[in-house]
C-alpha cells in the first residue's frame, strides 16, 4: 500500500544522507549549481537545510533538460568523499525531473553571497532567500524562537493567541492601522498587552509569538510596521526584577539551544554567540548621567535615549564588564504607558526596562498596575475615558495577581545577534513605509 510518509522520508538531510553511506538513497531537492567537468558532472543539489554534493556521469547518460532551480528526485550511492564539504558524495543513478523554471532567475543566487543591494535582495525575496547564506538567517531565527519556546514551557508558561483585530489599543492610538469592520472601526493589534495581562488571570504565566503592527512614519534601519513580538507575561511576581532574570535564564537557554541545534548556520554566518553569565542593570537616570560625563555629550531628550546613546553606552557596558547586553530600568513615567506601575513615593519613575543588545534596545518590560482603583485614577490623570477601555479593566475590577512581563521584537534580535545593519535583513517579506510586495 503505498503511503504518503514514503515521499516525505525523501525530504532528507545531509546528516540522515551521512548515516546511509555506503548504500542506496532516494531524495528531492532543488538544482543549486551545475558544474561540468570531463565526463561527469558535479550536481549540487539545494535541500531544505543543505546543500547535498552529487557526481552526474555523463558519459553514460545525460540529461539535456537538467538546469539550475529544476527541482528533482534523485535515486544515488552515498559514498564516502573525505574531499567534499559534507564528507561524502551522491553518485546519482537516477533523476526523475520534477519541474523546470520558465526563465533565468534576475540575480545570482547560487554563489557564496548574493551581490546585490538590499532593495534588490527585497524586490526579489522569493528567489534570493534560496542562497545558503540569506536564508540561515531566518533558520537561525527559528531557533531563537524555538529555543525560547522550550524554556518558557519548562518554566510552565502557556502559549496562547490574542486577536490581531481590536478595537482599541493600549499603547496609544496615534500609531494603529485602522480598518472598517462590518460598519465598525476597528485596528490592527499594535501589541497583545492587554490579553496577555488578561490571561495572568487565567494561567499565571503566559507567552504569545505572534505579528505585531505598528503605523510609525519612520524610515530608518531599525523600524519595521509590522513584526513578530515575542511577548510573555508573569503573575504573582515580587518585583519587575523577576523578569529581568526571567528574560536572563530565557536568553541563556537560547543561545544553548543555538549552538546544539544550528552549528551549521552559525559556522556559516559567522556568528559569534554572547555569551551570558549574567546581565548588568542601571537606571535610566546613571545612564544618561554615566555617557554625558564619558563623552561630553548633552541630551536632547531626558526621558528617553537616542539610538546613538544606545551604542555608547553598549559600548561602555561592555569595556566595564565584557557583556553585551544591558539592562535600563526605571525609565520615566512621562514615556511609560497607562499600565506601567510607578515607583512607591517616586510617581515621576516606573517599575519598567529596556533590554538593550549590542547598542539597539530589543525588549521593554516592566511591572503593570494591577490595582483598580490605582489604573482608573492612572487613565484620568492621563485624559483617557475608563468607559472605553471597560473590558481591559476587567481584569482589575475583578482581581488581578501583581503582575508584570515584557515584549521583543524578533526581528530587531536576529539583527544584532547577527550583526546586520538594517532589521529588513532580518525580516522575511519586511512591511515598511515603501515596502507592500513581495
Amino acid at each position: 500500500m503505498n503511503s504518503i510518509f514514503g515521499k516525505v522520508n525523501e525530504m532528507i538531510e545531509e546528516k540522515e544522507l551521512k548515516e546511509k553511506i555506503g548504500s542506496v538513497a532516494s531524495f528531492t531537492g532543488s538544482v543549486y549549481k551545475i558544474r561540468k567537468m570531463s565526463g561527469f558532472s558535479f550536481v549540487i543539489l539545494r535541500t531544505a537545510r543543505n546543500l547535498i554534493q552529487c557526481v552526474l556521469d555523463t558519459g553514460k547518460e545525460t540529461y539535456e533538460e537538467l538546469c539550475e532551480n529544476a527541482s528533482v528526485r534523485i535515486k544515488g550511492m552515498v559514498r564516502r568523499e573525505e574531499r567534499a564539504r559534507a564528507g561524502f558524495e551522491i553518485d546519482i543513478r537516477e533523476i526523475e525531473i520534477l519541474s523546470l523554471p520558465a526563465a533565468e532567475p534576475p540575480v545570482v543566487i547560487n554563489n557564496k553571497e548574493v551581490k546585490a543591494s538590499l532593495e534588490t535582495k527585497l524586490d526579489y525575496r522569493p528567489v534570493t532567500l534560496r542562497n545558503q547564506k540569506e536564508r540561515a538567517v531566518f533558520k537561525i531565527q527559528e531557533g531563537i524562537l524555538a529555543g525560547a519556546r522550550k524554556f518558557l514551557m519548562e518554566q510552565k508558561f502557556t502559549e496562547i493567541h490574542s486577536p490581531k483585530i481590536v478595537f482599541a489599543g493600549v499603547e496609544g492610538g496615534a500609531n494603529m492601522f485602522n480598518l472598517e469592520y462590518f460598519g465598525k472601526e476597528a485596528y490592527l493589534s499594535q501589541s497583545p498587552q492587554a490579553f496577555k495581562q488578561m490571561m495572568v488571570a487565567v494561567f499565571d504565566r503566559v507567552f504569545e509569538i505572534g505579528a505585531v503592527y505598528r503605523a510609525e512614519k519612520h524610515d530608518t534601519a531599525r523600524h519595521l510596521n509590522e513584526y513578530i513580538g515575542l511577548d510573555l507575561e508573569m503573575g504573582y511576581i515580587s518585583s519587575f526584577y523577576e523578569i529581568m532574570e526571567t528574560e536572563t535564564a530565557m536568553l541563556q537557554a537560547v543561545m544553548a539551544y543555538l549552538s546544539e541545534n544550528y552549528k551549521e548556520e552559525l559556522e556559516l554566518l559567522e556568528v559569534n554567540l554572547p555569551v551570558i553569565e549574567s546581565i548588568p542593570s542601571i537606571s535610566f537616570q546613571e545612564a544618561k548621567e554615566w555617557i554625558q560625563k564619558e563623552f561630553k555629550r548633552n541630551t536632547a531628550d531626558a526621558y528617553d535615549f537616542e539610538p546613538e546613546e544606545e551604542r555608547l553606552l553598549c559600548q561602555l557596558v561592555k569595556e566595564k564588564t565584557g557583556c553585551e547586553f544591558v539592562f535600563v530600568t526605571h525609565y520615566p513615567t512621562a514615556k511609560r504607558p497607562f499600565y506601567a506601575m510607578e515607583e512607591e513615593g517616586e510617581r515621576n519613575v516606573t517599575k519598567s526596562f529596556d533590554l538593550l543588545f549590542r547598542g539597539i534596545e530589543v525588549t521593554t518590560g516592566g511591572q503593570r498596575i494591577h490595582d483598580y482603583h490605582a489604573q482608573i485614577e492612572k487613565m484620568k490623570e492621563r485624559g483617557m475615558n475608563p468607559e472605553a477601555f471597560e473590558s481591559y479593566l476587567m481584569l482589575h475590577k475583578y482581581g488581578i495577581a501583581p503582575h508584570g512581563g515584557l515584549g521583543m521584537g524578533v526581528e530587531r534580535f536576529t539583527m544584532s545577534l547577527l550583526g546586520r545593519s538594517n532589521v529588513r535583513e532580518a525580516a522575511l517579506f519586511p512591511r515598511d513605509m515603501n515596502r507592500l510586495v513581495p
